[in-house]
């Protein structure tokens, strides 16, 4: 046996040996899950679980909207009941288009083989889940030489009258990209295309893959595609449930065998909610893998004499998290990008690329045209990035910044006004950065980008820290940055100046959607429940790209700006003291800045002429920030001429957009998918063309 033979073997077992681990540790688990099963539970998972998985399969056309009808309201349902009938009804009442579509699935499923010693030896499975990216275990494909000794064979299958199909061969390229992790046992590598032909997922197809929850719940099915033994393609279908969840992985019995390493893992929506990986050997007292006779097994004995007593697979959310937080080259991340929005891997959403300090990078003032985009475009005009405190010995203030004067022929004004968590950041730096998120806008939009010194830049970030200490009168004993985000919340609502702190993260849930009984929907769904302010805190992070703790601070300082009139008036009297007092003007704002903007504008000077209002990630839409505001309730911005309103729907900041209500008056609301782990950010809001020709075609006008 080779060492190459040696190591794959070894790979493979120790994928085995982790799985029976999490197994054995999630047995508890298990046995809570199959017993309610066995008493008639059809999905024994959470209430906010169910609820968001009926909210996937609606939203995504799993199920016809008739049947939804025609079955939930047949009788009355409450809430928890109607979401586990959907989910129930998404399993029976398969539409026609179930087989169309998982034959459409079942295309991009490839066979990998390995060449050796002058023969081909049929070695796993793998799948497109990009135009050029497939798939695959890292026990399969554990590096880059092994990889390039292998190829893939797509239409390693039968057709619809049991003949030999055409199989279609192409070779692997893990020079244009290779990435592998053992603990989560995957492995993604490129395709070459056929010689002068399209990329492999344009003739076969590929799995969008999603980082969001709500693909799948306990004792859902669950379907697999793939070449078990390498043999011709073949699936398992129906008799195979969701017995475990955990944090990376997932448990399952399916009937699979060795060759379906690397398969995918489908729900009945032929969406990809696991990479199938190991079977669970069963084991005795002694740790020894069983055969299927019972007596122990030995090497030699081959894997399908072993008793597997389950499967497990890795969680394609965990896999994506994974790559989104390597180092990769433009060229590379610009094929990770490839896999779609819904993955959460798209490169111009990243931040913008660093610049060596003093160096001035200048691209064309107006580009001909932007086929795509691949990596962060640079501002075009000279930007010199300020050196940090550290490098030039000296302390810079941290105070509002004013444009030139010469700014838009001093006859306009572009002001951006920031939100909370500020504090320890310097102005010139942030200004900088919000200019070169709009830039990027710009650039997209073939408009012509600016120079941050023509930008105001008020700032009050770091009298908000000091006014927001100042209330925290608990905050030092309980040492916030060693407790949970949940018990945060607790402090912040018992020191809420008007008690309405609560009130806001509830309606911030409900607005998410969030049952009204029920624990909280989390990765690990209910794992360490702490107090009240829990399940709202992981409603929300659950539903968005945002964690517990920026929710719960992000809502602790709108509460305090509202509730508290020092703090508002502070606030606002800082921010008046870096404002333009005449000419037209362009206000951009940003999450607690929204909130403060709203209120600003009721206190400009009468020679300031608000002509455009940019609200981002905006918190505007929730009762209980609106009717505080110094002008209460939903209202027409006072003499503002244009208004828009750009929103994520992975931020939970801003939860209530778009704004409905008619009192709103006239705006424009482009929704736009931002970054994954960046849903709030400023740059990735300015870096879109929505908001970013808006800006530039009243500047330029």
């Amino acid at each position: 046996m080779s060492v190459t033979d040696r190591s794959l073997k070894e790979l493979h077992q120790q994928a085995a040996d982790e799985a029976a681990r999490r197994y054995e540790d999630s047995a508890a688990e298990r046995e809570r899950v199959e017993g309610r099963l066995a008493a008639g539970v059809r999905f024994p998972d959470s209430p906010d679980a169910l609820a968001v998985r009926a909210d996937r399969i609606l939203g995504r056309g799993g199920l016809s909207p008739s049947a939804v009808v025609a079955d939930i309201h047949r009788e009355a349902m409450d809430l928890p009941d109607a979401n586990e009938r959907i989910i129930d009804l998404s399993n029976e009442l398969q539409a026609w288009s179930f087989l169309p579509r998982g034959v459409r699935a079942g295309a991009t499923v490839a066979r990998i083989t390995l060449r050796r010693d002058g023969r081909e030896l049929p070695h796993g499975t793998g799948f497109l889940v990009s135009p050029r990216l497939l798939m695959t275990n890292h026990h399969v494909l554990p590096d880059e030489t092994f990889a390039r000794a292998c190829f893939v064979e797509f239409n390693a299958q039968v057709t619809a009258d049991n003949l030999p199909d055409t199989v279609v061969r192409m070779e692997l390229d893990p020079g244009t990209f290779f990435a592998a992790d053992r603990r989560l046992d995957f492995a993604l590598v490129a395709v070459k295309p056929a010689p002068d032909g399209p990329a492999p997922g344009e003739v076969f197809g590929w799995n969008r893959l999603s980082v969001q929850i709500g693909k799948l719940v306990l004792g859902e099915k669950v379907n697999i595609i793939g070449h078990p033994s390498g043999r011709l393609k073949e699936i398992a279908l129906r008799d195979n449930a969701v017995l475990v969840r955990l944090d990376d992985f997932v448990h399952y019995t399916t009937d699979t065998e060795p060759g379906n390493s690397g398969s995918p893992v489908f729900n009945d929506q032929w969406e990809v909610v696991a990479l199938h990986h190991s079977g669970v050997p069963k084991k005795d007292d002694q740790g020894r893998v069983l055969r299927k006779d019972g007596r122990p097994w030995q090497q030699g004995d081959g894997d399908d004499a072993i008793d597997w007593v389950a499967n497990e697979g890795v969680r394609i959310s965990s896999i994506l998290k994974h790559l989104a937080g390597l180092d990769l080259d433009p060229a590379r991340r610009a094929l990770l990008a490839e896999m779609g929005p819904d993955a959460g891997l798209d490169p111009a959403m990243a931040a913008a690329p660093a610049v060596p300090a003093a160096a001035p990078v200048t691209l064309p003032e107006r580009p001909s045209a932007v086929p795509g985009v691949t990596t962060p475009p640079v501002p075009g005009v000279p930007v010199t990035v300020p050196m940090t405190e550290s490098e030039t010995g000296a302390q810079r203030p941290r105070v509002g910044l004013r444009a030139r004067s010469t700014a838009f022929g001093g006859r306009q004004h572009l002001v951006f006004l920031h939100g909370r968590d500020q504090q320890e950041k310097y102005p010139d730096l942030l200004r900088l950065s919000w200019t070169a998120g709009l830039n990027r806008g710009l650039t997209l939009a073939s408009m012509p980008t600016l120079d941050p010194e023509d930008v105001w830049f008020p700032f009050y970030g770091t009298r908000l820290n000091d006014l927001v200490s100042g209330k925290e009168s608990t905050a030092e004993p309980i040492g916030l940055d060693r407790v949970s985000a949940a018990a945060a919340a607790e402090v912040f609502a018992a020191e809420s100046p008007t008690g309405s702190y609560e009130q806001l993260l509830y309606e911030a849930a409900a607005r998410a959607g969030m049952p009204r009984n029920g624990p909280a929907t989390t990765e690990g769904f209910g794992s360490g429940l702490v107090g009240a302010l829990h399940r709202p805190l992981s409603w929300l992070a659950a539903r968005s790209d945002l964690d517990e703790w920026t929710i719960a601070t992000f809502l602790r300082d709108v509460d305090l700006y509202l509730g508290d009139g020092a703090v508002r008036q502070a606030v606002l009297d800082c921010v008046m003291e870096t404002m333009p007092t005449s000419g037209e003007l362009v206000l951009v704002t940003h999450s607690l800045g929204t909130v403060v903007g709203m209120d600003l504008l009721n206190r400009l000077p009468d020679g300031l002429d608000p002509v455009l209002l940019v609200t981002a990630g905006s918190p505007l839409g929730l009762d209980g920030v609106n009717e505080r505001l110094l002008t209460r309730g939903p209202h027409q911005p006072p003499r503002v001429r244009a208004w828009v309103n750009v929103w994520c729907p992975t931020d939970a900041v801003a939860i209530g957009c778009p704004l409905e209500d008619e009192r709103w008056g006239k705006l424009t609301q482009p929704p736009v998918s931002n970054g994954r782990d960046r849903a709030h950010k400023i740059e990735e809001y300015l870096g879109h063309r929505e908001a970013a020709q808006e800006i530039g075609g009243v500047l330029r006008r």
